[in-house]
């Protein structure tokens, strides 16, 4: 006799969970149910995202030697189509599952010709849910595939095959399987045309797509491609508005059209391949997964410049495809990178052997470079593939990178000038870091103990309140014997300078760190200067430049504010840096209890004029002032120093690209154009003010 089989348990916490509670989602509904895990995100960005799927699968046809042109067409009714002309999707039936492979690779995840099938070496797409993902989140998508002298047609809605009654989502669909030939094409036309329309309602409200960011995904890709061409059209406003992107030059064109700053050198461009083991799952004949080790081979393609500026741009990608949070080919670039340029660094004896390495942020200082692999089936990490996760990649991108950059500095004669001074600017960079470390370090607001570490002729203040202290830079220890009697030692401090400091537009970093006056306004500053100041750590709340109202106190001035706006720009952005205001002349008049202060010669004039309207005579004679040391430190107190009655002109940053070119014209190592500049400019100077 059998048994009838036994009843599951009921569950003893009276929950009443049990399995009926569970679901299975079939095919495509877990895209439409959890879209954000296929394509980052539900709004404008995942929209957009939609279109990089359908691109990239374009691309790959390029990157196999098949497709030459790819259209990318905006329409008025919201849709987004995709042409290319490549081989087409394949129109015949696939054995094991029975479906023609445009329904396949539209309906089923994972499944496509990027499995190691033969179909591609090296493509974009790789888990094979890009466009059956697109297909999944679409009211509508359309598919026209051209091959074998014929017009191949299918339509989906919400991912299922059919047919639609009319034009647009709206229309009466019918469910129906397979491909419809709507016509003959000729036999050398090839290509696919993917057109479809967003499930609005499964993004958030509002979204659309990234023109902007669709136009940079096309132009980084035609870099990428050489000989590719991509067009955006845009049809939405009636005209149709249509940008092509082709470039021949590849990474080398792309390095220079991100590059911001001038040059220091020509492009470097590093090619290489290389091999490496992966073991990888692959089915037996009895369907069962086994592990196999396979070997890769893996191309890169790598261009790089220096700039004289401060930022690092690196962008890195795998078969095109861009990934913004780097990854192993990354990590092998930039290890490489590092070690290469201490070695080299050495060699070249532009580091002694006793001095500390570089490290990754003084190589990667004013650096521009585009980092390319090619490899068959990478692994990413997400569908959205920021980030590349295939270990052998790093091995053999360092490889690469190590040969061709030792090749460039070492032993190639024609770059031996350029490679110089990258390597300088290098160890500049390392030199200036360890400078704004000691700096830092020292800058900290200190007991009396050890306040010996600041120059010895800094006069501090007193307050610990950074939001009200003051560094006052005067010109000449004059000036700083009446200032110190002048000013509120409470938040007012004074750093005196011998001379006139070093005209960093002209000089190096190393040069300007070994000055000792302006080694000495660094320390003091106590923020650090480049890339590694920081404003938050600065010692003072103003810096207030104040010299002689003579021609060496303005070009005193001048050289102070080149320091700060090469070396510590922030300082100026912030609108913490100033120039003092001193007066002029002095005029005591015969009865009066205060004398007048003026501070032009033109408001001088006009004092005399309402002083002899009065009645009121001049007593002695009007006293110019040339130097600050000839105040009494009463009068430069009320006149220059107390917040109260002072006046103060800020140094503002304006157009910085006229301010830079105002810096090298007027303070460069070029001298021809300061030359001509004066002659034009000479007749503009009243000969009657000049102090000769």
């Amino acid at each position: 006799m059998t048994r009838p089989a036994a009843r599951p348990p009921a569950p003893q916490d009276g929950s009443g969970y049990t399995a009926r509670h569970l679901s299975v989602l079939e095919g495509l509904e877990a895209v439409r149910k959890r879209p954000g895990m296929y394509i980052g995100s539900t709004d404008s960005k995942g929209l957009t995202h939609l279109a990089y799927e359908i691109v990239d699968n374009a691309v790959d046809e390029a990157l196999a030697g098949h497709c030459h042109r790819i259209v990318l067409t905006l329409h008025p009714d919201g849709s987004v189509e995709v042409e290319d002309d490549g081989r087409g999707i394949p129109v015949d039936v696939e054995p094991k599952s029975g479906l023609t492979g445009v329904e396949l690779v539209l309906t089923k995840l994972h499944a496509g010709g990027k499995f190691g099938g033969g179909g591609y070496k090296t493509s974009g797409g790789l888990h094979g849910v890009g466009a059956s993902v697109v297909n999944a989140l679409s009211q509508r998508l359309d598919v026209v595939v051209r091959r074998s002298g014929r017009v191949h047609t299918m339509s989906f809605c919400r991912g299922v095959p059919g047919t639609f009654g009319g034009d647009g989502p709206a229309a009466a669909f019918t469910p129906r399987d397979g491909l419809s030939v709507a016509g003959k094409a000729p036999r050398m036309t090839t290509g696919t045309s993917v057109r479809w329309w967003p499930d609005l309602p499964l993004f958030v409200a509002g979204s659309a797509v990234d023109v902007p960011q669709l136009h940079d995904r096309l132009r980084q890709t035609a870099f990428l491609v050489p000989g590719l061409t991509l067009a955006l059209v845009d049809r939405r406003s009636g005209e149709p508005v249509e940008e092509s992107f082709r470039f021949d030059g590849g990474t080398v064109d792309f390095v220079e059209h991100l590059a911001a700053d001038g040059a220091v050198c020509d492009p470097v461009h590093l090619l290489g391949q290389g091999s490496y083991n992966e073991t990888v799952p692959v089915l037996d004949e009895a369907g069962h997964m086994t592990t196999q080790t396979v070997e890769r081979h893996c191309a890169v393609d790598i261009a790089l410049r220096w700039g004289v500026g401060y930022d690092t741009n690196v962008q890195a990608f795998c078969n095109v495809v861009a990934t913004p949070h780097g990854g192993t080919h990354q990590n092998g670039f930039e290890r490489a990178l590092l070690r290469t340029f201490n070695d080299v660094l050495k060699a070249t004896r532009v580091l002694r052997a006793n001095d500390d390495p570089v490290v990754k942020d003084d190589v990667l200082e004013g650096l521009t470079a585009v980092v390319t692999v090619k490899v068959p089936e990478p692994q990413y990490l997400g569908q959205t593939k920021d980030e590349l996760g295939t270990p052998g990649v790093t091995k053999v991108v360092a490889e690469v990178v190590a040969r061709g950059l030792r090749a460039e500095f070492l032993d190639s004669k024609k770059r031996k000038a350029q490679a110089r001074v990258v390597l300088e600017k290098v160890a500049a960079a390392a030199r200036t870091r360890q400078a704004a470390k000691a700096s830092k370090d020292a800058a900290r607001r200190k007991t009396a103990l050890e306040s010996s570490t600041l120059p010895a002729k800094l006069a501090d203040c007193r307050s610990p309140d950074v939001s009200r202290t003051e560094l006052w830079l005067v010109e000449g220890d004059s000036a700083l014997g009446t200032g110190k009697l002048a000013r509120n030692s409470e938040f007012q401090a004074l750093l005196p300078l011998r001379g006139k400091i070093l005209n960093v537009q002209k000089a190096g970093v190393s040069e300007m760190l070994s000055n000792a006056e302006c080694a000495a306004i660094i320390q003091v500053v106590g923020a650090g200067t480049g890339r590694t100041f920081d404003l938050e750590q600065m010692r003072y709340n103003k810096i207030i430049l104040t010299t002689d109202a003579d021609v060496d106190g303005a070009h005193i001035r001048c050289l102070l504010i080149t320091l700060f706006a090469r070396y510590m720009r922030p300082v100026i952005e912030a609108g913490r840096l100033f120039t003092a205001v001193p007066p002029l002349h002095r005029i005591e008049v015969a009865g009066a209890k205060q004398p007048i202060y003026t501070y032009s010669e033109k408001q001088m004039q006009a004092e005399l004029k309402k002083i002899a309207a009065r009645g009121a005579k001049v007593k002695g004679q009007i006293q110019r002032y040339k130097g600050l040391g000839e105040m009494d430190p009463d009068q430069l107190a009320e006149t220059t120093m107390h917040p109260a009655t002072r006046s103060l002109r800020r140094i503002n940053e304006g157009d910085l690209d006229a301010a830079e070119r105002v810096l090298e014209l007027l303070m460069g190592n070029d001298v021809a154009p300061r030359r001509d500049f004066i002659v034009r400019n000479a007749s503009r100077v009243n000969r009657e003010l000049l102090d000769t």
